[in-house]
This record gives structure tokens, sequence and C-alpha cells, in this order.
């Protein structure tokens, strides 16, 4: 790591990010586990119980980053990443996001067969109907291994209806 060398994303900000992110994980975690019950009764511990205490000790190891974040990187100009590094891996990032979005709505095989396309034509440089096609073929090898051989429905969208599957 390079000191005040470089254009980047600093240690501090990076830490500080990274223990809020982690602290509203630990929320998220007792808070669920309040709506599940996270009491002691007659029967002993409610399904929340233990989740609970976990999320708390979540929240608890975030704070302790976020202090230690201001007494040793605050003010120090330390880059975590250099722009030109951190570009090259939201390449790769922003994608893989994509496809998730895309997953959701479509199903997995559509974002599936969309994600590898454009990640092969994009910045593989390959021909756009090789990428299509290797989309496309990935996408249906994965529905006979798990459709088919595995007998383990994935999440198929409007692609299920579309083609009468199930």
């Amino acid at each position: 790591m390079s000191e005040n060398s470089a254009n980047g994303l600093s240690r501090f900000a990076t830490e500080m990010i990274v223990a809020l992110l982690t602290g509203a994980f630990g929320a998220a975690v007792a808070y669920g586990s309040i709506e599940a019950g996270a009491g002691w009764t007659d029967m002993g511990p409610d399904a929340g119980y233990f989740p609970f205490y976990i999320g708390l000790l979540i929240i608890l190891g975030s704070l302790g980053n976020l202090v230690l974040a201001f007494v040793k990187h605050r003010g120090t100009g330390e880059i975590f990443v250099e722009a030109a590094r951190f570009k090259v891996v939201l390449g790769f990032l922003l994608p893989l996001v994509a496809f998730a979005a895309v997953s959701t709505f479509l199903g997995l095989y559509v974002g599936t067969a969309l994600y590898i396309a454009a990640t092969m034509s994009l910045q593989g440089g390959y021909k756009w109907w090789i990428g299509v096609l290797a989309g496309v073929g990935v996408a249906l090898f994965f529905f006979v291994i798990f459709e088919i051989g595995f007998k383990v429905p994935l999440l198929k969208g409007p692609v299920e209806a579309f083609f009468g599957i199930y």
C-alpha cells in the first residue's frame, strides 16, 4: 500500500464502510431475530434467541472496527486501493451485481446466459455470437444438470410460464 502517491480509496474510508456494512448486517440479524422471538419461554429459548446474540456480537465487533479505524487510520492518507485497480475490480463486480438483479426477475438461466455472453463479448473480446452461443450453452447445460439430472428446480422467473415448465 502506498501513501499519498496515487488517487484511490483511502484505507480509512474502506475501514469505515466495511464497519458500517457489517454493523447494518448485525442490526438486521438482531431485528429479524426479535421478530422470530428472541426471548426465553417455558420450553426454552425462542427461535431467534441465539441469532439475536450473534447479531449483537456482530454489532459490537463493527463498533470495535469503527474505533480502530479512527485510532489507526484517520488522517494517515494511506491508500487502500488505487483508482486504476479499483476500476478493474468494478469491471467484474458490477456485472455480477447485474447478474444477481437480472436473475431475480428473469431467472438464473436467463441471467447466466446474459452474464456469460456479455462478459465474453465486452471483457473477453470474443465475437458477440460466440458469447451468445456460450451463454446459451452453459445455461442449457445447467438446466440439464440441475433440473433433469439432480431434480433440483432453480429460479426460472417468467421463462417457466413461457415454456410451460412444470
